[in-house]
């Protein structure tokens, strides 16, 4: 498991860059579902579909961010266990 949380957490700025971009996606599908609304209902489809896409892209690059944290946070408990007074 710690391998895993290695590989996720290797880059938190590219994570950061790639939550950043589903949450962007996310406020288009959000503008698509709001056309829909007032237009046709077409725009909504298509919001829904990028909705379901931003998530997956936001949900990867805070499982980085949140993989780099942990493993911060594990390493200095392992360095305050190993401290001995």
């Amino acid at each position: 498991m710690t391998s895993l949380l290695e590989k996720l957490g290797q880059d938190p700025q590219r994570s950061l860059t790639i939550f950043l971009r589903g949450l962007g996606l996310f406020v288009l599908s959000l503008i698509c579902i709001g056309l829909g609304y007032f237009y046709h209902h077409l725009w909504q489809v298509l919001g829904i579909l990028l909705l379901g896409i931003s998530c997956i892209i936001a949900a990867w690059g805070y499982l980085g961010i949140f993989a780099n944290r942990w493993m911060n946070i594990l390493s200095k408990h392992k360095i305050n266990k190993n401290i001995k007074f």
